[in-house]
């Protein structure tokens, strides 16, 4: 049974997660601060958090990268504040998706459905001892590692993602509808400053090989690298 863990300090948001959530099957714990999220979880496994942000005695955040030290759970964030900066901390710290409050639990119910078809389309699509290097920029699909000139780069779930299709589909005018369908696995909304947001986080953590990712302008992106670097 697909276990989740619901993190808030307002009982009563706890209990109308909890309902739905049951209502779909999954198996519920609960906690009313980061600080006993984080410790449930160094005891128990889940296959996916859903996190307030503000919380006394641990902010959800903070709790999201102590239990990332550990386990590698999925975690959509609800937050009452909507501001870009917030989405962009999270995502940074590898949040899978973020909710703003007020919130529909239908929907909440929805993405963690996506954020859980996800992983198990990542454990099937795992490509056996397959690397592909372009110049310095070197991906291991088995091991879902990348490296920039030798040294290994840590990326978030959906930074890999988003490299990895790009990658797949190199030399593909690929818009954001398109990536956020196939990459995040929910219908666009008419916000691409999603797309755009890990765009920028991936070419980042990149570094010098970031102009592989081209913008194209009106419509999205684009992975390019002559063929004569690619080994």
């Amino acid at each position: 049974m697909t276990k989740l863990l619901i993190v808030d300090d307002e009982t009563s948001i706890r209990e109308v997660i909890k309902n739905y959530a049951e209502f779909e099957g999954y198996f519920v714990s609960e906690a009313s601060d980061g600080m006993e999220a984080v410790n449930i979880c160094k005891t128990q496994d889940f296959d996916a958090i859903i996190m307030d942000v503000m919380m006394p005695k641990l902010d959800g955040f903070s709790a999201c990268k102590e239990i990332r030290k550990h386990k590698d759970i999925p975690v959509l964030m609800l937050s009452a504040r909507g501001e870009e900066y917030d989405k962009l901390f999270g995502f940074e710290i590898g949040v899978d998706d973020y909710v703003v409050k007020p919130f529909s639990p239908k929907e909440v119910m929805a993405r963690i459905k996506v954020m859980l078809n996800r992983n198990v389309s990542r454990d099937k699509a795992v490509i056996l001892n397959e690397k592909l290097k372009f110049d310095g920029l070197e991906i291991d699909f088995a091991g879902r590692n990348v490296y920039v000139d030798g040294q290994k780069v840590e990326l978030t779930r959906i930074e890999y993602d988003l490299l990895i299709y790009l990658v797949k589909n190199r030399n593909i005018a690929l818009s954001r509808e398109k990536l956020l369908n196939d990459v995040w696995g929910y219908d666009f909304t008419g916000d691409d400053r999603t797309v755009d947001t890990h765009i920028k986080m991936l070419r980042n953590s990149i570094g010098k090989y970031r102009n592989f990712i081209e913008t194209l302008r009106g419509v999205g992106y684009k992975f390019q690298a002559d063929p004569s670097l690619i080994q």
